[in-house]
């Protein structure tokens, strides 16, 4: 019985997680409809004004949890800062390298530092099953990267091309500390919503003020409003309380490898909607990486329970 319970919960945070990526993927299109809206701006009203709400969703467990999130405050400060960093660099590396290059990059390295820090930090083996996994989907998000017809290809310079893979390597890296602070936060004893909506309050303190900069034409339109206002509530918002619930059941290199669905999604949607135009490679990339995501659901002979 305790077995099977277990079973249900590890599949109900897999399906949790999942439903996050299908509202993260739609973050690109959306942001495209705003282009006079800087990077900047969009991802600090989005990730912030997202942990307000999170912050507020959450008041019940934040007070009950509080002992518990004081008692090892760098793990809050390293999630925050994590947190804070990730969509002023995930959204500067899609504005730069494009929106498939720019998700792609930031989403592939997330498992590779996830499993890095569990291993360096947490101490947990990678199993051969994982690794499996991460190559394929490694190499499915790859093909989807190159597979991109050229004339969907945003101009810009080779260094603003570069700059862009950069950016998106450091948002692999944040994405990946704050959903290893999450997953230890939840390990030590916090609910999921009191860890995340932790992170992301203190990440809207430091993300907010920087609008007085950088959100101009953050308003200046009813488009530019409803960009702004669904980026907050839907990806963020509602994806980060999926997220949160599915790190409860799910290691979080097995969570960041999941959310390779959602370049995949992002890719879709930029061909219904923006017009975006992928080559059979593309496509080729997409099956590898819906391979990675089944071997992440089903137990293989090999694996053993307590690795990753």
């Amino acid at each position: 019985m305790v077995i099977m319970y277990r079973q249900k919960s590890v599949a109900s945070g897999i399906l949790a997680i999942i439903l996050a990526c299908f509202l993260w993927g739609t973050t690109g299109t959306v942001a495209s409809f705003a282009p006079d809206v800087s990077a900047l701006a969009i991802g600090a009203f989005a990730m912030g004004m997202g942990g307000v709400f999170l912050v507020l969703s959450a008041m019940k467990t934040l007070r009950r949890d509080w002992q518990r999130l004081c008692s090892s405050p760098w793990l809050l400060v390293i999630g925050g800062l994590s947190v804070a960093v990730y969509p002023l660099a995930f959204y500067s590396s899609m504005r730069l390298s494009g929106v498939a290059i720019g998700t792609v990059v930031s989403l592939a390295s997330a498992p590779f530092f996830a499993a890095i820090l569990e291993c360096l930090i947490s101490k947990k083996q990678v199993s051969a099953q994982w690794v499996l996994s991460f190559l394929i989907g490694a190499l499915g998000i790859g093909l989807l990267a190159t597979g991109q017809s050229s004339e969907s290809v945003s101009a810009g310079t080779r260094a603003d091309q570069y700059t862009g893979v950069a950016l998106g390597l450091l948002a692999g890296l944040s994405y990946a500390l704050y959903s290893w602070a999450a997953k230890q936060m939840i390990e030590q004893g916090v609910h999921s919503k009191s860890a995340m909506a932790s992170m992301f309050g203190l990440a809207a303190v430091l993300l907010l003020p920087s609008l007085a900069l950088t959100g101009d034409n953050l308003f200046a339109t009813t488009r530019n409003t409803s960009v702004a206002i669904y980026m907050a509530v839907i990806p963020m918002f509602l994806g980060y309380l999926c997220f949160s619930y599915g790190l409860r059941y799910v290691d979080a290199s097995k969570a960041t490898l999941l959310t390779l669905l959602e370049p995949v999604i992002a890719m879709l949607l930029a061909v219904a909607i923006v017009g975006e135009r992928f080559m059979a490679t593309g496509w080729l990339g997409v099956g590898l990486i819906l391979l990675c995501l089944l071997l992440q659901m089903v137990k293989l002979p090999f694996s053993r329970r307590e690795r990753i």
